[in-house]
C-alpha cells in the first residue's frame, strides 16, 4: 500500500509554480500526495488536482506573530495529518516549517523540513528585524529538534543555523540546489544584443530588499548616456512597510526609464527577448527561482554577493557579483553589457551550462525523493 505524504506551503501558487515537477515525480514513485496552503483558489485546486495531488487549505496569517492564530494553524495542521494518514510531512518556507514540524510531532510522524532561505527576518538590521530575527530562532530550535532531515539550498544557511544552535549536534541535514529548473519549460534561446540596445531585466516581488530602487536608480543614471537601453521590471505589488512605492515604479515608466510590466504570467515569453537578468537582492534567499530560469533561457545574470545568490554565477563567465546595497558597482556591470554587447551570448551559453549540470529540477527531485524514501523504508 502506497506512503501518504504532506507537503505544506505558506502559498498556494507555490506548490505548482515551485514544487508541481516535485509532486508529479512523487505520485510516479507511487505516493499519495496532499498539498496544504493557505487561501486556496479554485486555481490552485485545479492546478494541484491536474498534478494528481489532494489539495487541501488551512488558516496561517503569513506575517504576523499572533499565538492564538499561530496555535490555530498548528491544530488545524495537526487535523489534516491524523484524518489523512500522513506518514510523512515535508514543510517548506518558515512558518510552515514551524507550524508544520510541531503538528507532525505532536502526531509522532515524520518530518523532512526544506529551508528555503530565511527572508525578510535574517535580512533586516532594524530593531523589529532583530527582535523578530531572536523569536524565529527559538520556534525554529524548538521545531526542528524531532526533524528526520533539515535540508538547505545552500551553505551559509545550513552554517547560521549551526553556529546559532538551531539545530542539534545529531542533526541529519543536506543541501540541494534550490527549487531546481524545469530546463524544458525555460527552453535555451541563442539572445544577440545590439550595440547600445541592450534589454535588462528583474523579475521578482516588488519589495525593497529584491533591490528594486537599485535597478531603478540604474536605469536612470545610464539612459542619460545610453537612450537605447531598456530596463524592464516584472513583479507583483506587496504590502508597507517593505513593499517599493508603486507610484514611483510608474512615474519612471511613464518617463519611459524603464518598462514596467506588473504581474505576468507566461514569464519564459517575456524572458526570451530579454538579454542580462538583473536581481540586486539583499534578501535572504535560498537559490533564487528567478535566477534559475534566466539562467535555463540562456542569460548572463547581475546578482549580490549573498547565500543562495552567490551559487547561480560564476564571476565573469556567466555574468557578474555584486556588493549588496550598492549602486555603482551594479551601474558598472549593467554598463559592461552596454560596451560588449557580444559578450551577452558567450555567458549565456556559459549560464545554460550551468543550469544543466547544477540546477536541472530531475537531479534535484531525484535527491529529494531518495531522501523520503530512506526515511519511510
Amino acid at each position: 500500500m502506497g506512503k501518504n505524504i504532506l507537503i505544506i506551503a505558506s502559498l498556494a501558487n507555490s506548490l505548482s509554480h515551485f514544487r508541481g515537477d516535485f509532486i508529479a515525480e512523487l505520485i510516479k514513485q507511487g505516493y499519495t500526495v496532499f498539498a496544504a496552503a493557505p487561501e486556496m483558489t479554485k486555481k490552485n485546486i485545479d492546478k494541484l488536482s491536474q498534478l494528481g495531488a489532494n489539495p487541501l487549505s488551512f488558516d496561517l496569517d503569513r506575517t504576523g506573530l499572533n499565538p492564538l492564530k499561530d496555535l490555530k494553524s498548528i491544530q488545524q495542521l495537526k487535523s489534516i495529518i491524523k484524518e489523512n494518514k500522513i506518514d510523512l510531512v515535508f514543510p517548506y518556507t518558515i512558518k510552515p516549517v514551524i507550524y508544520g514540524s510541531i503538528a507532525a510531532s505532536l502526531c509522532k510522524t515524520s518530518t523532512i523540513s526544506l529551508i528555503t532561505g530565511l527572508g525578510f527576518t535574517f535580512s533586516g538590521a532594524s530593531k523589529k528585524a532583530k527582535f523578530l530575527q531572536q523569536i524565529t530562532k527559538r520556534l525554529y530550535r524548538y521545531s526542528l529538534r524531532k526533524n528526520k532531515l533539515v535540508i538547505f539550498q545552500n551553505k551559509d544557511d545550513l552554517q547560521l543555523f549551526k553556529e546559532s544552535r538551531i539545530l542539534t549536534k545529531k542533526q541529519e541535514t543536506d543541501i540541494v540546489n534550490g527549487s531546481g529548473v524545469n530546463l524544458d519549460r525555460y527552453p535555451f534561446r541563442v539572445a544577440q544584443a545590439n550595440s547600445r540596445n541592450v534589454k535588462f531585466v528583474i523579475v521578482a516581488r516588488l519589495i525593497k530588499e529584491k533591490g528594486i530602487q537599485l535597478f531603478m536608480d540604474t536605469a536612470i543614471e545610464l539612459k542619460k548616456v545610453y537612450p537605447l537601453a531598456e530596463f524592464h521590471i516584472i513583479g507583483g505589488q506587496a504590502d508597507p512597510p517593505s513593499g517599493v512605492n508603486i507610484d514611483a515604479i510608474k512615474r519612471l515608466d511613464d518617463s519611459k526609464i524603464i518598462i514596467f510590466h506588473g504581474l505576468v504570467n507566461n514569464v519564459p515569453d517575456f524572458l526570451k527577448d530579454m538579454h542580462v537578468f538583473v536581481l540586486p537582492t539583499f534578501y535572504r534567499e535560498g537559490v533564487p527561482r528567478s535566477i534559475l530560469e534566466a539562467l535555463s533561457i540562456g542569460m548572463p545574470v547581475i546578482t549580490t554577493n549573498t547565500p543562495g545568490c552567490k551559487e547561480t554565477v560564476i564571476p565573469e563567465k556567466n555574468g557578474f557579483l555584486i556588493p549588496a546595497k550598492s549602486l555603482d558597482p551594479l551601474v558598472d556591470a549593467c554598463r559592461y553589457f552596454l560596451e560588449n554587447p557580444s559578450i551577452v551570448e558567450r555567458m549565456g551559453q556559459e549560464s545554460r551550462k550551468l543550469a544543466e549540470n547544477k540546477f536541472d529540477v530531475n537531479i534535484i527531485n531525484q535527491h529529494l525523493v531518495e531522501h523520503i524514501n530512506d526515511v519511510l523504508n
